[in-house]
């Protein structure tokens, strides 16, 4: 019969990983952190190449920054363009108003109901007739300045006679709940006694931080003392 192992030579294998104690196995173990190391970098230079690949390419590409910069001098000289114009529409429709006029044509109404009461869409269209000093340095904020609208006058005339009459509207101001509450608020204001610089700061604190867009419209003119 064999001898019998005493219980202190009956050792439990260990439990759990273990690092190796020789001198081969640290050394794989370093080759092993130093290639997840380089895993690691390269994924992120991957990840940051894709994000600024389009930024790197226009910015080591002469040609292409002089394009680039060429056409953001154009847009600006444009808009600089569009809105000298815009001024002169305003100063304009300033020696207009206050206008009335005996009759105006029917309001473009649809088949379907407007987005607010029917007194409230007339009053509407009747204040930017009569009132073209004030609606033309009024922005708009539903997007209509892509139809070029130049502010909230134009949301609802279309057109005007030699003496500023309106001969046609516009229809989109029936359809939009924008213009209409835009057009209301400065009406409102207007028959309280503001001024058409309170008017419009008013209305852009209202509807500005909701409509993320704005026509562009001149600013009024500072009262005069």
């Amino acid at each position: 019969m064999g001898r019998k192992s005493s219980g202190k030579e009956q050792r439990q294998p260990p439990v759990g990983p273990t690092l190796e104690k020789s001198g081969n196995g640290s050394f794989w173990l370093a080759a092993r952190m130093a290639l997840l190391v380089a895993l690691i970098g390269a994924g992120i230079y991957v990840t940051w190449g894709r994000g600024h690949s389009a930024g790197g390419a226009a910015a080591s590409d002469p040609a292409a920054a002089a394009v680039a910069a060429a056409e953001r001098d154009a847009n600006q000289m444009a808009e600089k363009a569009q809105m000298a114009k815009n001024v002169l529409f305003a100063q304009a429709m300033t020696a207009l108003g206050p206008h009335k006029q005996a009759s105006y044509p029917p309001v473009p109404y649809q088949e379907f109901a407007p987005p607010r009461p029917v007194q409230t869409v007339n009053a509407a269209f009747q204040f930017a007739a009569e009132h073209p000093e004030v609606l033309s340095y009024i922005p708009c904020f539903c997007g209509c300045e892509h139809g070029g609208h130049r502010g909230n006058e134009d949301c609802f005339v279309r057109s005007r006679a030699q003496n500023g009459d309106v001969t046609e509207w516009e229809p989109h101001g029936v359809e939009c709940a924008v213009c209409i509450d835009v057009a209301t608020r400065a009406r409102q204001m207007y028959a309280s006694g503001a001024s058409v610089t309170q008017i419009r700061a008013a209305v852009e604190k209202e509807f500005k931080a909701t409509y993320p867009s704005m026509t562009p419209t001149p600013l009024p003119p500072a009262p005069s003392h």
